[in-house]
């Protein structure tokens, strides 16, 4: 099967019938019908069926090796800076349809598979490691586009840097059991997101293991046995697109994941019970490089995004005038030059790993990674600050269309714009940085690649400083 519609992929998530619990009850007949995840599956579809338009067949798609059919380009894996260049048209051509605002569009799932599988020689010849089974996985993902969504974090029991879990009742997911036809694991692993809602999910220890039976990695189908997903309350405001302008179509859902001793069969086992690979392989291979280059390529198009936000704020009103408005909007604009130009930068000094497949240059990734997580929670004040009363000034769809209609036209006109679409730009402001979903966003981008206290430490540790050193030291003798 090549690139699929949106309608097959409404239809697969429907049949699968996934173990899905939220506000305490399961989740009974088609979860694309679900006031919790219908919008949400409805942009996602309209993702899948950007792969149809004939207009941009060669941005969304390219030719499978193994077939001949157009498969999506997001499973490219990259060997020139030219392959670099056409995955981020395509992430940003996706991003465009949902103004970067979906975190986990397939774009980013499939750009961690095909990293894995561009970095599977590292494993051969290791321990209880199965680098076919990668491949092979993600041949079959790409020949039948599929959605995953994925779990790499245990749950925040402590935080203590030794903590080490002795249970017979295990809280971390964890293998119980080896026998002829897998691995059994039981626990649980945060924080699925879109959980539920997608064909797979994939399963790594990521990092941080002290326990063998803690490390694994693997793919199984949302379905399996024994697995379920227990969601947070659903940030969807309700289904007008005029009082929720973004969380009726974009609140991908967040979940616990847990496995009630689920079976995963041996050729869906990618390692297990090796410390050393459980610990390195996500940081030897090209998951960071490959996975912050779609991240920030995404990242770019929200900031796109927030700006016209905050230019539509500044017209309505009439505030363009003031010096500390343009210094605020100058802010956005600085922080957007800056990451087009760090993507950029990043695949023109791209290089070929050990293993032939082309990697954007990590360090400027990191770099633009420490960086959005400063300025986004920068972007939200900066709405707020701009458009103060005017988020509290914003009366529902049906008020307009009441008998006080009349009133609300008078009194909450605006310079250039009537009372109707004001209120539509501040209900969007609204919904983008002060709803549930709002605040989502904020720490969601916050947190997006872990702690940025860490990311910050691991790019310090990383970066080549001995140059600039030395060069103080020859001016010193």
């Amino acid at each position: 099967m090549p690139a699929i519609t949106g309608n097959e992929y409404m239809n697969r998530i429907d049949q699968l019938r996934t173990n899905i619990w939220i506000d305490g009850n399961p989740v009974k007949g088609n979860i694309s019908e679900h006031d919790a995840f219908k919008g949400i599956m409805k942009s996602q579809a309209a993702l899948y069926d950007l792969q149809h338009d004939a207009s941009l067949i060669d941005v969304m798609t390219y030719e499978s090796p193994l077939t001949g059919s157009q498969v999506g380009m997001s499973y490219l894996q990259p060997k020139t800076k030219e392959d670099l260049v056409k995955r981020r048209t395509m992430v940003q051509q996706w991003a465009k349809s949902n103004n970067g605002m979906m975190g986990r569009s397939p774009d980013y799932m499939n750009t961690v598979l095909v990293a894995l599988a561009s970095s599977v020689e590292y494993l051969k010849g290791k321990d209880n490691c199965f680098p076919d089974n990668i491949r092979a996985f993600y041949e079959h993902a790409r020949e039948n586009d599929l959605s995953m969504t994925h779990t790499f974090i245990d749950p925040q029991v402590n935080r203590g840097q030794f903590y080490f879990e002795e249970s017979n009742k295990p809280i971390a997911a964890k293998v119980i059991e080896k026998n002829e036809k897998g691995i059994v694991v039981k626990g649980a692993r945060l924080l699925a997101t879109q959980g539920g809602i997608t064909d797979e999910i994939v399963v790594i220890s990521a990092g941080g293991v002290y326990d063998k039976a803690n490390g694994f990695a693997f793919s199984i189908p949302s379905n399996s046995k024994g697995l379920r997903f227990v969601c947070r309350e659903s940030f969807v405001g309700g289904d007008s697109t005029f009082n929720y302008p973004l969380s009726s179509r974009y609140e991908e859902m967040d979940s616990i994941v847990v496995f009630d001793n689920v079976l995963v069969p041996w050729e869906r086992v990618f390692y297990y019970d090796n410390i050393e690979v459980s610990n390195r392989f996500m940081a030897a291979s090209s998951f960071l490089p490959l996975t912050l280059h779609q991240v920030i390529s995404r990242q770019i198009v929200k900031t796109e995004f927030v700006l016209g936000v905050v230019q539509s704020i500044i017209d309505t009103i009439n505030i363009g005038e003031y010096q500390h408005v343009q210094a605020k909007a100058s802010e956005i604009i600085i922080a957007l030059e800056t990451m087009k130009a760090l993507v950029i930068k990043s695949e023109v000094e791209a290089e070929l790993d050990d293993w032939g497949f082309m990697r954007p240059d990590q360090t400027t990734l990191q770099i633009a990674i420490n960086i959005f997580p400063e300025v986004y929670p920068r972007f939200t004040e900066i709405i707020q600050l701009l458009s103060a009363s005017g988020l509290m000034s914003i009366p529902t769809e049906n008020a307009f269309r009441s008998s006080i209609r009349k009133d609300l036209d008078q009194y909450l006109q605006a310079k250039s714009r009537n009372a109707e679409d004001r209120v539509k730009i501040f209900r969007l402001a609204w919904d983008l940085t002060m709803s549930s979903f709002g605040t989502r966003e904020t720490l969601y981008e916050r947190f997006f690649f872990g702690d940025p206290i860490k990311l910050s430490s691991q790019l310090y540790h990383s970066y080549d400083l001995e140059p600039y050193v030395k060069r103080v030291k020859d001016m010193l003798q």
